[in-house]
């Protein structure tokens, strides 16, 4: 979890796996885009970074961050990745709206991950704020997406072994 002063980002290269041959999904939110953008340019220099070729990484819009789970389905049905990242932010309002919306696409990537055989990777800001979601996606906390891809990396290592 991201705490005041810390940045999570940081990662060492010789601990992750071989990449050169894997294939990664981007499921990408359109909604907060300020916030989703950081979060997949962040996710997406990881990959590459660590030798996944830009050809090896599909992206996927969906609308908001409840039609998440869908299009990591959609990925998943493929068959053809080793992981599938999810990146969405949903920044708490004057309603319950976000509690459900939270809830929702918590539950649908975790069973995603339970029905399937493709790691899908939950990276979505789920802030009481703008600011501590800026802070998240490149900000003071580093970015969530490029711990995200580490995250997938390993993964990705794990349906492979």
């Amino acid at each position: 979890m991201a705490t005041a002063g810390n940045n999570l980002s940081a990662y060492n290269k010789e601990n992750l796996p071989d990449a050169r041959h894997m294939r990664f999904g981007l499921v990408v939110s359109e909604w907060n885009a300020r916030i989703t953008e950081n979060l997949y340019e962040g996710a997406k220099t990881c990959l590459i970074e660590n030798g996944v070729a830009l050809e090896n990484i599909t992206r996927l819009n969906v609308p908001g961050a409840f039609e998440l789970p869908y299009g990591a389905k959609k990925l998943a049905q493929q068959n053809s990745f080793d992981a599938i990242i999810v990146i969405g932010c949903v920044i708490q309002g004057d309603t319950r709206h976000f509690d459900f919306v939270c809830q929702g696409v918590t539950h649908g990537i975790a069973h995603l991950n339970i029905i399937q055989e493709t790691p899908v990777i939950f990276c979505v800001l789920t802030d009481n704020t703008l600011q501590q979601s800026i802070d998240r996606s490149g900000g003071k906390h580093g970015n969530k997406g490029t711990e995200a891809a580490v995250t997938a990396l390993k993964m990705g290592a794990i349906k492979n072994g």
